[in-house]
């Protein structure tokens, strides 16, 4: 099996409706991420090197989409939150990678709501954008 890098890669089985597992979404979505889908606040330190910087809300609230679950932050300096997936007995963080060697505590974390985050406008057309895109390289979902 290969190796992956993300939070919960090893232990990350369950299956959408089509078999695909968080880490089939994780390698189609690594074609996908970019400077234009990275927060605004964060582009200027956006890379090719780094392509899950800047994009974990709206990839875990599209992974919520496909897998259902709850969707978790946590509080990180500067009092935003980094999201993460839990569902169907996983805990998974596509967007981890981003901390390089960090060790985050997954552990009685904050639910993080949809209706909140994607309220913002530049939020909201990044997700639908990264919705958009994988659903081309999906054939839907």
């Amino acid at each position: 099996m290969k190796e992956y890098k993300f939070y919960g890669w090893e232990k990350a089985d369950i299956k959408d409706e089509s078999g695909l597992t968080p880490r089939d979404y994780y390698d189609i979505l690594s074609s996908i991420w970019c400077a234009d889908t990275c927060a605004p606040r964060m582009r200027n330190e956006w890379s090719a090197g780094n392509p899950t910087f800047g994009q974990c809300s709206i990839t875990a609230f599209l992974m919520q989409d496909i897998f259902g679950g709850k969707v978790y932050g946590i509080l990180r300096p500067g009092g935003n939150y980094h999201c993460f997936n839990e569902a169907g007995g996983c805990v998974f963080d596509l967007t981890s990678e981003q901390f390089g060697d960090e060790v985050l505590d997954y552990s009685d974390c904050t639910e993080q709501f949809r209706e909140v985050h994607l309220a913002k406008e530049e939020k909201r057309m990044r997700y639908e954008y990264l919705r958009g895109e994988l659903m081309k390289r999906r054939g839907g979902y």
